[in-house]
């Protein structure tokens, strides 16, 4: 496998970081994963980490180099997360669980599948326009809220999510794909924070006409303008697909052919634990993503 990607998380005008991402691959296998800790609940940069650990954990075990069956890994992670979310609830005598959503595409095979719960959002483009974007699981984007004269109150109402990870109902998701991958398809991934203040056109746009690299930040640093003073977390994380026949690399390009089967390699910050929520400031997520980068701009160099 052949790609490039680059990833940015930004605290914006909240007091701390409650979004958590990052990626894992084996010589065969990759997995991308965003989760955007809840506001209005406890600990959201808790249940955001859990979730990413508990599935890259999953992960590492079972993709061997490959993974048997994605879509049952897909499954199995959602629900994997929302348990590891729920149980750290009752170990802590918590009244109410950490929430959060979460996103997250698995390459394999020149293959991309993916799910989500919430409304952290997947985007993936080819040939210059939109291939597709993930649906939020909101009441506005699934029209399930009708405004209407006996209920003022719905139309403020309809950016409530109904589904997410940690609450006490089942999360609510579906898996998509095998999508076959094309030379320079990007996938996207990225909290609320950055879709909400920019428009789809500009999102997309930037998307199609830079290199992961340059879009990624583009678009963050746009997001948290454009919001200002009060713009919330803004994370994201892209990556664009290379067919191994590609006569050139892009800039930041990651070959996974030199990994060895039972190698297995990972970007997850690991710095919470159940010993004490607060080791993972905000300094040290930023700091930990620009080390990641500044690798991969070493490793594209030396190639060249």
């Amino acid at each position: 496998m052949k790609f490039s990607v680059f990833q940015v998380s930004r605290k914006g005008g909240r007091e701390k970081n409650e979004d958590r991402m990052g990626y894992c691959y084996t010589s065969a296998s990759a997995i991308f994963m965003l989760a955007d800790g809840m506001g209005g609940h406890p600990d959201g940069e808790v249940a955001a980490q859990l979730a990413v650990q508990a599935i890259a954990a999953l992960f590492q075990k079972e993709a061997k180099p490959e993974l048997a069956d994605v879509q049952g890994f897909l499954n199995n992670a959602v629900r994997s997360a929302h348990r590891h979310i729920l149980r750290h609830a009752m170990d802590h005598a918590m009244l109410d669980a950490p929430r959060t959503t979460i996103v997250m595409a698995v390459v394999q095979n020149g293959a991309v599948y993916w799910t989500h719960c919430g409304d952290s959002r997947l985007y993936m483009t080819r040939g210059g326009e939109l291939l597709t974007r993930t649906r939020d699981h909101s009441l506005l984007e699934q029209d399930l809220l009708k405004a209407s004269t006996d209920r003022p109150e719905a139309p403020q109402n309809r950016n409530v999510l109904f589904t997410c990870l940690g609450s006490p109902t089942k999360p609510v998701f579906a898996v998509t794909g095998p999508v076959s991958l094309q030379q320079g398809d990007r996938i996207m991934l990225c909290s609320d924070g950055l879709w909400s203040p920019l428009t789809e056109q500009t999102i997309v746009s930037d998307l199609l006409l830079n290199p992961v690299d340059v879009a990624v930040p583009d678009l963050v640093e746009r997001a948290l303008r454009v919001a200002g003073p009060k713009s919330d977390n803004v994370t994201c994380l892209a990556l664009e697909w290379q067919t191994p026949d590609a006569f050139e690399s892009t800039r930041g390009a990651i070959t996974t052919d030199s990994i060895l089967d039972g190698e297995f390699a990972s970007t997850i910050q690991a710095g919470w634990s159940d010993s004490g929520a607060d080791d993972l400031d905000d300094e040290a997520i930023e700091r930990s993503i620009a080390e990641i980068n500044e690798a991969i701009r070493r490793s594209a160099q030396k190639k060249t």
